[in-house]
């Protein structure tokens, strides 16, 4: 897995999940799927790496409730 040169704390994951709600809240119902398919692929972007993007996208699958 990828080494990261730096790392959100508790304080900044605070905040980028209050920043995330705000938006998620603006653009609305209908837009966030979209929305949240543009930040991902930007954030992709800015990650600049494949693999690490897969790792990560495995990562955000667990614990997930079941669907069904």
């Amino acid at each position: 897995m990828m080494a990261r040169e730096k790392a959100l704390n508790l304080q900044g994951l605070e905040s980028v999940y209050d920043s995330l709600a705000e938006a998620i809240d603006e653009v609305g119902e209908t837009a966030t799927p979209l929305f949240l398919v543009k930040l991902v692929l930007l954030l992709a972007d800015t990650l600049g790496d494949e693999q690490d993007f897969k790792d990560l996208l495995a990562r955000a699958r667990t614990d997930l409730p079941q669907t069904g």
